[in-house]
């Protein structure tokens, strides 16, 4: 009758005609894997018969919210950005999803406000929050008063599964610390992330940790405070090289930085892993596109950000996507040539 009435098919009007319910026809046309092969070939037929097209403006006001995934993110590092938009845009491929990318600075005193009025105007269906503004527990609870879905991706747990993206830093942080202390080093240096960031903290705690199974401590002349940026691993390499006794290794808080302390050794006539090994952190694509390619560990940011959006679009709107097998990423060392024995030794 509905088909009579408008001549236009409906959802009703295909479930009516493949004898099965409207949340199974939803799922078909939203690409969910949850029906079974011959349930999906008979509504596929009969869409493709009718020439059904599904009315995104008519579900986005069945959510009451629009179709739009906002990333909000603080990152200095842009292929961090890159890399976790590659992730998200892969996960809404194929769906009704957009993604919309909205930098942010912590310590704007209007954060906050704007945060909520923008994600109110534009009515967004829900947002993934990177380190350190995922970090922040205001900007939640503000999410929670406007009742905004998200998803925040941190080193450590900091709220209920459903909500959460967790990277295991720390792990990552002690293999770094193995792996170099294996190598036979004694003077080994760490270039930490901004004390905003709680991966930062994660990172210098693991490295201890891992030190502290050789026997080894962190030195204070030893431990620098970089930005998560090349030019601040530069200058910390720098001024680590300019010490009486400099570190023979150092762990650099993100590969922007392990990049950076790579260009402060190649200034004072030095060589890398002769003279200085560095292990860096992330396994970035600039990892391998340097000599010697750069010792990291491996945390799959891209990945991140596909098991992010299809972790928020699956609370929300199961009928779109499935939900991931997992939410939790562990990181991994990747060895390569950058850090050898003290003295160049292999």
């Amino acid at each position: 009758m509905t088909l009579e009435r408008s001549g236009k098919l409906t959802i009703t009007d295909i479930a009516r005609m493949a004898g099965v319910s409207k949340k199974t026809v939803s799922r078909v046309i939203n690409r969910s894997g949850l029906v079974k092969d011959e349930t999906r070939d008979r509504i596929l037929k009969i869409v493709e018969e009718h020439g059904y097209q599904p009315d995104p403006q008519a579900r986005a006001l069945a959510l009451r919210r629009s179709h739009l995934v906002a990333l909000i993110t603080d990152q200095p590092n842009p292929q961090y950005i890159v890399d976790i938009m590659a992730g998200i845009l892969d996960s809404l491929a194929g769906t009704h999803y957009q993604l919309v990318v909205r930098p942010c600075d912590r310590r704007s005193p209007t954060l906050y406000d704007e945060l909520s009025e923008i994600i109110q105007h534009q009515k967004f269906f829900g947002v993934i929050l990177t380190p350190s503004i995922s970090e922040d527990d205001e900007l939640i609870g503000r999410l929670h008063r406007i009742g905004c879905p998200y998803v925040r991706i941190a080193a450590v747990s900091l709220d209920l599964p459903e909500n959460m993206i967790e990277t295991h830093d720390y792990v990552g942080a002690a293999e770094a610390a193995r792996h170099i202390a294996g190598l036979g080093h004694t003077r080994i240096a760490h270039i930490r992330g901004p004390n905003t960031f709680l991966s930062a903290k994660e990172r210098l705690r693991g490295f201890r940790v891992g030190l502290a199974e050789y026997g080894l401590k962190l030195a204070d002349e030893y431990l620098l405070t970089g930005g998560y940026t090349f030019d601040s691993g530069m200058q910390c390499g720098a001024e680590l090289l300019s010490l009486d006794a400099p570190p023979t290794a150092v762990f650099a808080g993100n590969d922007e930085m392990a990049v950076g302390v790579y260009q402060a050794v190649r200034r004072a006539g030095l060589q890398v892993p002769d003279d200085l090994s560095i292990v860096g952190f992330d396994d970035a694509p600039i990892a391998t596109r340097i000599w010697p390619m750069l010792t990291s560990v491996k945390l799959p940011i891209g990945h991140m950000g596909r098991t992010a959006a299809q972790l928020l679009v699956s609370n929300h709107d199961p009928m779109a996507m499935e939900p991931p097998t997992t939410t939790s990423v562990m990181p991994s060392l990747i060895v390569r040539g950058s850090a050898a024995a003290p003295g160049g030794s292999r």
